[in-house]
């Protein structure tokens, strides 16, 4: 996974828009969205563009590599919300 979205996400869906192979979900509009508290990104399908990290608030989204230990928790998070 190249970019990890934490608790730090405000859910505005601002790096939904910006990402450059649809990877981060919910989008806006999804029933799901009102049933999560943030957004996650697809491990998968992340091509490490960093467009969504750009836009975001500070601290929302980091690359997995620099992830602070308090919040590695989100890479598995961010994974399971696609499994």
């Amino acid at each position: 996974m190249a970019y990890v979205i934490t608790d730090v996400c405000k859910k505005d869906f601002v790096c939904v828009e910006q990402c450059a192979t649809a990877a981060i979900a919910p989008m806006q509009g999804d029933p799901k969205a009102g049933t999560v508290s943030q957004v996650y990104i697809n491990p998968d399908e992340c091509i490490d563009c960093g467009n969504c990290a750009a836009v975001c608030e500070p601290g929302a989204i980091f690359a997995e590599s620099e992830l602070p230990a308090d919040k590695a928790h989100f890479a598995e998070k961010n994974r399971a919300y696609f499994n």
